[in-house]
């Protein structure tokens, strides 16, 4: 999807829809006690807003949050259509809200076969956040995951207009950026959306390096021989169980001007399927499990979103890539696994894999001289029983990694939420035979995984975000595709970004 900045009139754009932003400016509690909302448009262009006036004065419109309505023929306005969608209360609207109005507005123009609208960019939110929210916004609404359905239809949009005011060289570096960010989220989509048949390790390895060749990043993947050449016996207990080759992705941006130091590793799991090994996983809902590599396929967008950027900062994105399959060759529980880094790990469940291979990948990170380490993984079950699929969980043994990783939710608009990695929980992964084992059981189990991963990153700064609840959106919204959603690019490209001097 083309973004381009207009600084014209709203009523003058000749367009097939214009789309401006409804606000409710009554008091937040009025709609609980019966009182009718206080509808206003968040633009100033007279004409636009007396072709909406009626319909605001009706008293037809609740002004719920993205309720959405169309008009044909506006009377003074040169657009074929005006799109009117609700941003919900005036005094709690913001960017984050205008993500999600702009990609609903997308998916219900979409729907109805345009291709090319425009976007007034309301008041009350500073000029370039809302461009950087607008774009963001409607890529990720662009985006839709039926590939193999033989009578899918061609619907997307293929250009939006930006209709805003201020400096356009600013505003159109805003919309370029947002447009990188909102296309590398959608490209981590893509991977996660893939079934796993089509998405193994090899053809994941393959997918990356294709994808670094096309934005300048050195790339090297890695087969079974280099994996048991490291010792990675925590990553190959796992890729033992299959068929299918594991691998080991290393993706590098090393731009020039950049410190020595830090340099930043973004680790992800990349479990292409899951059956749960030995201890194999009920049937129902089997099929999801082609998701499970969602935080490799997020560092491997990323790591693109870097790449064209460009800020100053070294980056080595790894992604630890394999099938987790019963088999005669799979790992059973009750087996000992010695990691990397030297520890002995007792596995008590072998679906308890995606912190196994994470551990090998975080020791390789420092091994290849990361200074901060972030992974992010569909880790546990156990972070969705704690916070539903609204937040992902942040870990961290560093209060300011921490600041830094929720500056970049606020700005990305992500919703996480942190959760405690103190030395007590360490007790639930002790093992009487090993070093640590990879459950803690049932009680605090987003918290014990988050343990047993600490214990490799050790001392160095760490991040560990579990994404297993939102990682994959379980219906349609009005403003996302049910499926995967690429949490987490977003903020580890502000993440990233905030380490650049």
């Amino acid at each position: 999807m083309k973004s381009t900045i207009s600084i014209s009139s709203p009523s003058s754009l000749e367009t097939d829809a214009l789309v401006a932003v409804v606000l409710d400016h009554s008091e937040p509690s009025a709609s609980n006690n019966g009182q009718k909302p206080q509808l206003k448009l968040a633009a100033s262009d007279p004409a636009l807003q007396s072709a909406s006036a009626d319909l605001l004065a009706s008293g037809e419109l609740t002004g719920k949050l993205l309720e959405t309505n169309l008009l044909h023929k506006p009377t003074g306005l040169k657009a074929k259509r005006l799109l009117l969608v609700s941003g919900g209360n005036a005094k709690k609207f913001s960017a984050y809200e205008l993500r999600r109005v702009a990609g609903t507005a997308v998916r219900t123009l979409k729907s109805r076969g345009i291709r090319s609208f425009a976007f007034v960019t309301p008041s009350g939110i500073d000029a370039e956040e809302s461009v950087r929210a607008i774009v963001e916004g409607a890529n990720v609404g662009n985006f839709d995951p039926d590939y193999y359905r033989s009578d899918r239809k061609d619907q997307k949009i293929d250009e939006l207009t930006v209709v805003a005011s201020g400096d356009k060289s600013k505003l159109e570096s805003a919309a370029r950026e947002a447009q990188i960010i909102g296309e590398s989220q959608n490209f981590t989509r893509d991977l996660v959306n893939e079934p796993s048949n089509r998405m193994t390790p090899t053809i994941l390895g393959d997918r990356a390096k294709k994808m670094c060749a096309e934005v300048g990043l050195k790339c090297e993947v890695y087969g079974p021989e280099k994996i048991k050449e490291l010792k990675m016996g925590a990553f190959w207990s796992v890729a033992q169980g299959s068929d299918e080759p594991p691998a080991l992705i290393i993706m590098k941006y090393e731009p020039a001007g950049a410190p020595e130091k830090p340099v930043l590793g973004l680790v992800g799991k990349g479990i292409t399927f899951d059956t749960g090994g030995i201890s194999i996983k009920p049937a129902d809902g089997m099929e999801k499990m082609k998701y499970d590599m969602a935080g490799g396929a997020t560092m491997i967008g990323v790591m693109r979103a870097v790449a064209l950027l460009k800020p100053k900062i070294k980056v080595i994105g790894i992604v630890c890539a394999t099938e987790n399959m019963p088999s005669g060759h799979a790992q059973k529980p009750g087996d000992v696994q010695i990691a990397m880094s030297g520890k002995s790990i007792e596995v008590i469940n072998t679906d308890a894999e995606g912190r196994l291979v994470l551990a090998d990948g975080l020791h390789y990170a420092k091994q290849l001289g990361c200074s901060h380490l972030v992974d992010a993984a569909t880790l546990t079950g156990a972070v969705v029983v704690a916070l539903g699929y609204n937040n992902a969980g942040i870990f961290t043994n560093d209060d300011e990694m921490y600041e830094r990783i929720h500056r970049a939710n606020e700005k990305a608009g992500e919703k996480m939420w942190r959760l405690p990695v103190d030395d007590e929980y360490k007790e639930q992964i002790r093992s009487s035979i090993a070093d640590i084992m990879n459950t803690g059981g049932r009680w605090g189990g987003a918290i014990t995984a988050a343990m047993f991963l600490k214990e490799f990153a050790e001392d160095t700064p760490w991040i560990h975000l579990d994404i297993a609840g939102t990682a994959w959106m379980e219906e349609q919204k009005p403003w996302i595709a049910k499926g995967p959603s690429g949490i987490a690019v977003r903020s580890l490209v502000e993440f990233v970004k905030s380490f650049s001097p």
